[in-house]
């Protein structure tokens, strides 16, 4: 259970570093760049072993780590679309909606139960989500032809946890998930200076010294939040569809109560609706799997 709770606590230290962004104006992609870098140093710091880069891109699951630093970089400018467009209410339900693909994968693949508690507790999870989120009276309004942008948020997003979790489980040895973490985010801050590169041709980068260091702040939470989630899944306190549930509805509302006390921000009954939910829906799907 420790491991749950620290990849909880790392994600929702990542919303706080995000939330600080907006005030201090960091520039966004130059920060997630340097998270990238911060967070493969912070692996390679805590693997154990020697590091050689022939012995690491042999590695079966290399391959794999590539994709899903790529799907990184995508992600994130997908986010950053669909925040300009719809709003950042949207990418927040889409991301945190995502859970449904790694619990349906969960369910169908590794065969995991399904009792009652853990339905029930699965559907109020994810209704807390969107009322949690839900920060205008309005809900959520997309755009048709902005559709797309979310859509796409939600399946990325469920792609990478479900990867995370079957890489985890077929090719990731027990000693190698600093190293597997590390090169995931290697390869994602590849792609990032790719297009920072495309940026300076255009004539559009401006290097900026705080967005480094928000970026060095951003990558070590970040790295602890993969690599605790790798070893939760790897635990046996519960199924991957539980350790998904719980996961992301607690960074929701670890989140939102962290917006209260720190930012001072205001919520509407439904947030506060969505905060009960999301713990009555721990509880559900904890009790489920004990």
């Amino acid at each position: 259970m420790i491991y749950l709770i620290l990849s909880v606590l790392s994600s929702t230290i990542i919303f706080v570093v995000f939330k600080l962004f907006d005030r201090f104006k960091i520039n966004t992609l130059h920060a997630i760049v340097a998270n990238y870098i911060t967070a493969c140093l912070c692996g390679l710091i805590a693997y154990e072993e020697s590091v050689g880069f022939t012995e690491t891109i042999s590695k079966d699951w290399f391959p794999f780590t590539a994709g899903l630093g790529v799907l990184f970089i995508i992600i994130f400018n997908l986010m950053a679309i669909t925040t300009q467009r719809s709003g950042l209410s949207v990418v927040s339900v889409a991301t945190k909606m995502s859970l449904v693909i790694p619990i349906i994968f969960g369910l169908l693949y590794y065969k995991e139960s399904l009792g009652v508690l853990k339905f029930v507790g699965i559907v109020m999870a994810l209704i807390a989500v969107y009322l949690a989120s839900m920060k205008s009276k309005a809900g959520v309004r997309v755009d048709r032809r902005n559709l797309i942008y979310p859509l796409l948020v939600f399946l990325g997003s469920g792609v990478i946890d479900t990867s995370l979790k079957y890489l985890e489980d077929t090719h990731v040895a027990k000693n190698e998930v600093a190293l597997f973490s590390s090169m995931i985010f290697a390869t994602a801050a590849v792609s990032g200076f790719l297009l920072l590169g495309w940026q300076a041709v255009r004539g559009k980068f401006k290097f900026e010294l705080k967005s480094i260091i928000g970026g060095i702040f951003l990558g070590i939470p970040n790295y602890f939040s993969v690599y605790f989630l790798v070893q939760a899944l790897r635990s046996d306190i519960l199924e991957s569809s539980g350790i998904f549930t719980v996961n992301n509805v607690a960074v929701v509302m670890t989140s939102t109560l962290i917006g209260i006390l720190l930012f001072r921000e205001k919520l509407l009954p439904k947030n506060w609706i969505g905060v009960v939910l999301a713990i009555l829906s721990i509880l559900l799907v904890t009790f489920d799997g004990l």
